[in-house]
């Protein structure tokens, strides 16, 4: 493979994870000292900051900041949720990407994201292959659904899961100081799997976490809900509920679709969730009679880099320097996955995936992860996901508070 000189983009996309910009920083860091990559830039927003020029030339950032990057959460550089139509059908965003990677002589794209990031790198890259333009096109993952295919985990996972297990410890303590009973209803990300949700389970392992858990893995009843609160409520006084956002019925309806709440869709047609917990709260009310309280996690789970896993924070920036290095030897289509090595210790190597197919897959935990009845997970959970949230983040406090990266966003100029 010829070497190939040009400038290098990095977008990030979708939700943010506590970790996102660790991967930031190991692309950033890693492309700023590649011979071949002339430049390196920045996009606005994602996809939008290349379909409206908005691009930040990433050498002018201090070193210190691009360091700081690796414990900030959020996405530094912006997010979007942007849905590209096929080319085929309407090529009008190709066209305006094409002009501004002609315009920089960007020749390397990195993507940072989940599934719906995944398919806009296969799109782009489909088209500049269409259209016989030579951009090496490449998938960061992150996600804390944890549901890329064929990945053994992704970024962002592990810290979430820790916080979720973490908080899930602190409110069962809380939830038992009183007198008098309670069902408390825990909120946790999750559309069609449930990781995240079952890493509440990791709480229970040290005899701390809650007493049922619901993946949208299995089909969600009402009755059979109700049936197994009472009965812990009635043995114990105090039961703690661990729900996904995206549990459903057989039918496929969405919990606070049973209480007839019109949901939104966002661009990619995906339902906007929220509200299981409130409204299963309401349900357990009215039957019961009992003291209830619905907790959402909400954005608490992904933005939480002061609880990050360490293991996390350090292969996401493996992702991002492996995407870099790839590229450079010539791949493109690909998406960084981590595949875990046989044997009780735990050791994390990379892989290549291709990004069509992470497109339009997505992992779920197997069944027989799952207990008997339905309400939990088993030892085989417990065992993926301890060493992903292992270690602590190396995050710096100035003034008893973190001190995050604060990035200068210099616009790019040709």
């Amino acid at each position: 493979m010829s070497e190939l000189k040009g400038a290098a983009i990095f977008a990030q996309s979708g939700g943010p994870t506590p970790v996102i910009n660790a991967s930031a920083a190991g692309v950033i860091t890693e492309a700023l000292k590649a011979g071949p990559i002339t430049h390196v830039y920045g996009s606005a927003h994602g996809i939008k900051g290349m379909l409206d020029d908005v691009i930040y030339d990433m050498s002018k950032e201090d070193k210190r900041e691009l360091e700081l990057l690796r414990t900030t959460p959020s996405s530094a550089l912006g997010s979007a949720r942007y849905k590209l139509k096929h080319f085929e059908d309407n090529d009008a965003d190709y066209i305006k990407i094409l002009k501004l990677f002609r315009k920089y002589n960007i020749r390397y794209m990195f993507f940072n994201g989940g599934n719906d990031s995944m398919d806009t790198c296969n799109k782009v890259g489909a088209y500049f292959k269409s259209v016989g333009y030579e951009c090496r096109v490449m998938g960061v993952p992150k996600t804390v659904d944890n549901d890329l295919w064929d990945s053994d985990h992704c970024p962002g996972f592990g810290s979430a899961a820790k916080y979720v297990s973490t908080a899930c410890m602190e409110i069962a303590l809380d939830a038992k100081v009183y007198d008098t009973g309670m069902v408390i209803i825990l909120e946790i990300m999750g559309r069609n799997a449930g990781w995240l949700t079952a890493s509440s389970a990791l709480a229970s392992y040290k005899g701390l976490g809650p007493d049922l858990i619901y993946l949208p893995e299995l089909p969600f009843s009402i009755g059979k809900f109700l049936e197994e609160v009472e009965s812990i409520y009635n043995a114990t006084g105090n039961v703690i509920v661990a729900v996904s956002e995206g549990v459903r019925d057989e039918k496929g309806v969405y919990v606070p679709e049973m209480n007839y709440q019109m949901l939104a869709q966002d661009s990619f047609g995906h339902t906007q969730l929220g509200g299981a917990a409130s409204v299963l709260g309401s349900i357990i009310k009215q039957h019961m009679k009992v003291k209830v309280r619905p907790i959402e996690f909400s954005l608490l789970q992904r933005c939480a880099a002061h609880c990050a896993s360490k293991t996390d924070a350090d292969e996401a920036f493996l992702a991002g320097q492996t995407a870099v290095r790839h590229a450079l030897e010539g791949k493109s289509g690909y998406m960084v996955g981590f595949e875990r090595a046989p044997g009780g210790e735990y050791i994390c190597n990379t892989k290549l995936l291709d990004v069509s197919v992470v497109a339009n897959k997505e992992k779920k935990i197997p069944r027989e992860w799952i207990n008997e009845a339905g309400n939990g997970v088993n030892q085989h959970y417990i065992d993926y996901a301890l060493p992903l949230i292992k270690g602590e983040s190396n995050i710096v406090i100035e003034n008893g508070l973190p001190r995050f990266a604060k990035l200068k966003k210099v616009r790019a100029v040709v």
